[in-house]
């Protein structure tokens, strides 16, 4: 294992409101953005991106946290420099105002800024719509985004939030009651919800897409996949099929899973 340097991206800061992140694109034609899960941009985030980017469309990476390119496997830093570094990023995300952990009825602050990179990214690179795939702590953000139009193929990527701690945040998802009513008229008019989750994964219970197909209908398509289909070889236990979990050879689950994304992301942007 090794960090990735991103040498096929280009970097640039990206400001909304007075907040600023990096982000960094690779490729041509609609963008989808695709968020990433704690620690941050890893090489499987980035293999992912580049995925999508060889569909003919723009991979937007922005860069929440962490420290992007960085592996996360102990052969590349030891086994203390993973931990301590995956620990120091979860310590900041949870005193940071831009992301709500454990609130119930609301999103985090962090989505008005995305939904900005959205319509930024929209003008640049044209197209019928963005895509955009949150993934753990991302997860829902790419539903809360959905509020805007423009924004045609959301995928969320095994949805922690809010922690899953107690039977109330269990059964919702990371978004506002007026943003949530957005959303589902969006859906009623024809736009398609994913959501990727192993059914092991005590992160994002049953319930928590039980709320989402009671609450979306039949625009809520689920991929629930079994945890033995997870790479035995990853770090966590079963939770992140399209990067740590994927096993990617023809038949395997993960990989069809991936496969999913990857065609949601073209038909509707392409």
């Amino acid at each position: 294992m090794a960090d990735d340097t991103l040498a096929d991206f280009v970097s640039e800061p990206f400001t909304h409101d007075g907040v600023t992140h990096d982000v960094y694109r690779s490729g041509s034609g609609p963008a989808v953005i695709v968020m990433a899960e704690i620690p941050g941009i890893t090489p499987a985030l980035v293999g992912f991106a580049r995925r999508v980017r060889d569909l003919g469309l723009t991979a937007v990476l922005p860069d929440l946290f962490g420290v992007a390119g960085r592996d996360v496997y102990p052969e590349a830093h030891g086994w203390s420099g993973t931990a301590s570094y995956t620990a120091r990023t979860a310590a900041r995300l949870c005193v940071s105002r831009e992301f709500t952990l454990l609130a119930t009825g609301r999103g985090s602050p962090a989505v008005t800024w995305l939904r900005a990179l959205g319509a930024h990214e929209h003008g640049r690179c044209g197209g019928p719509g963005i895509g955009a795939i949150g993934m753990c702590l991302t997860g829902g953000f790419a539903l809360a985004m959905a509020t805007d139009a423009r924004l045609v193929a959301p995928v969320l990527a095994q949805p922690s939030l809010p922690l899953a701690v107690t039977p109330r945040r269990r059964a919702t998802i990371d978004i506002g009651a007026d943003d949530l009513a957005v959303v589902k008229r969006r859906c009623a008019e024809g736009l398609d919800v994913l959501g990727l989750r192993f059914r092991g994964d005590r992160f994002v219970p049953e319930e928590r897409f039980a709320f989402l197909r009671r609450e979306l209908g039949d625009a809520f398509v689920a991929v629930e996949l079994d945890d033995a289909a997870a790479n035995p070889d990853a770090l966590i236990p079963p939770h992140s099929p399209l990067t740590e979990h994927l096993v990617d050879e023809p038949g395997q689950p993960t990989r069809q899973a991936l496969d999913t994304v990857l065609d949601h992301f073209r038909k509707r942007l392409l």
